[in-house]
């Protein structure tokens, strides 16, 4: 399996994991019960998964390589990316505190963590679509062949020295898990906008 179709995998599972977040957030506000634990299984995934290990290899790996074929990188779709990469950063650390915070969650708690599950989810999924649609093509189109093919052993390293055997399993069944307990339980009448998708890198 080469590097693009490996992580466009990983968005796919990425993607129900948003959805999931976005269910868990809205039942929590309209109950108002407190899970901190739930949130911070979330919060780890995220982290662990979707930044350390997916975006990881994309800033280390693809898009080093990518500015090394001539791609700005202060300008343009790789730019726009590492900045949505940090916006997105920014929102997982707003979500991390409010599941470490003391006590239980107010209904103003309650509306943050859903608009900030929303607002996250929102940009991930637009940001997924530029990247599967734009960037990764741009990627395969404009670096030869044998830049490809070292992208793909670097992932593969990068997956043996920075998460270690298991990890990708272990990530992939607390997945599953949270996907089967949240994904429907998104309310036809939440408040906050529903994910969607942009057709541009800005």
């Amino acid at each position: 399996m080469d590097a693009i179709e490996t992580l466009m995998n990983e968005h796919r599972l990425i993607e129900r994991v948003l959805d999931a977040l976005v269910g868990f957030a809205d039942e929590a506000r309209r109950k108002g019960t407190t899970d901190k634990a739930e949130l911070g299984r979330f919060v780890g995934f995220i982290r662990e998964f979707a930044d350390r290990c997916h975006h990881g290899k994309e800033e280390d790996i693809l898009f080093a390589a990518m500015v090394s074929h001539g791609f700005p990188k202060n300008g343009g779709p790789v730019a726009v990316m590492l900045h949505e990469h940090a916006q997105g950063r920014a929102l997982v650390g707003e979500l991390a505190a409010k599941a470490a915070q003391d006590g239980e969650w107010t209904p103003a708690d309650l509306q943050e963590i859903a608009d900030g599950a929303y607002a996250y989810s929102n940009l991930l999924h637009a940001h997924i679509h530029k990247e599967d649609a734009i960037l990764y093509p741009m990627a395969e189109q404009r670096l030869p062949p044998e830049a490809m093919e070292r992208v793909a052993e670097d992932c593969e390293r990068f997956e043996r020295e920075q998460t270690g055997g298991g990890e990708h399993e272990r990530y992939h069944a607390l997945a599953d898990e949270l996907v089967l307990r949240h994904a429907g339980t998104i309310h036809p009448a939440a408040s906050t906008t529903q994910p969607h998708r942009h057709d541009c890198c800005g």
